[in-house]
């Protein structure tokens, strides 16, 4: 059987941390934490299940992930949030393929928890994320703010049983936050690669997320907050181009 590094990155996550924590007792070798100097209870939290804590300056999602693998023990890693958690289904096959390791890594889908509703559709579910690996088969990579571990060419991906648990804002407002700060950094490493708006994208890109989302996708299948999370990628995709256009009009 291997060994494996739970991996995680924290900052202020006292809400939802002790779940996290405890859905990897048992399916993990050690839990190392790479926290960004939370404020809340995050590190009294840490300590009460024995974890390896460091604290590093956050420089941005995709850097603090690849931080936080070179100070895992063993060369299998299992990522996580600090606000996810396994499913029951999910330990079962996490357990079951740390003795049958057959591909280089392994997907599973993220269901998110939205305003206290589970959300099955748009782009939301599946939502399949790439979090159990080999060290050194790949790395984090994407734009800030939406990371992804990539896999190196070549190499191939199994699928997991079951849904990594995710519970992602707890009312409209911290939403509404969360589109305006991650616009601004999108727009920023968008403008860092050298990537152009223009009027084309800041009036199509938006009305064609929010179309495949809603209808493409089902969202509206979950209701009300189907009908609000389409609306908000709208939002921040309009918000990424215009931002985006507004860089290159004063540099």
């Amino acid at each position: 059987m291997i060994k494996l590094s739970g991996v995680i990155i924290t900052y202020n996550e006292e809400e939802h941390l002790e779940k996290c924590l405890k859905s990897l007792v048992g399916v993990v070798d050690e839990i190392v934490v790479v926290d960004s100097f939370s404020t809340d209870k995050t590190p009294e939290i840490c300590e009460a299940y024995n974890v390896k804590f460091i604290q590093n300056k956050f420089e941005g999602y995709i850097e603090q992930k690849n931080y936080a693998l070179s100070h895992a023990k063993y060369d299998y890693i299992l990522s996580l949030d600090g606000d996810e958690a396994l499913s029951d289904t999910l330990k079962k096959s996490i357990l079951y393929t740390k003795e049958h390791w057959n591909f280089d890594g392994y997907y599973c889908n993220r269901l998110n928890n939205y305003c206290g509703q589970w959300i099955k559709h748009s782009d939301w579910y599946p939502d399949k994320k790439l979090r159990l690996f080999k060290k050194g088969n790949g790395e984090w990579k994407g734009i800030n703010p939406h990371d992804r571990y990539t896999l190196k060419e070549g190499l191939k991906a199994g699928k997991l049983k079951g849904d990594l648990l995710h519970w992602i804002y707890r009312d409209y407002r911290e939403h509404n936050l969360k589109v305006e700060n991650f616009s601004s950094i999108a727009a920023q490493a968008y403008f860092d690669l050298g990537k152009k708006s223009s009027l084309w994208k800041i009036l199509f890109n938006p009305t064609w997320a929010f179309f495949k989302a809603y209808f493409l996708r089902l969202g509206f299948l979950d209701g009300l907050n189907g009908f609000v999370i389409c609306v908000q990628t709208f939002n921040v995709t309009f918000l990424k181009y215009i931002k985006l256009y507004r860089l290159h009009q004063n540099k």
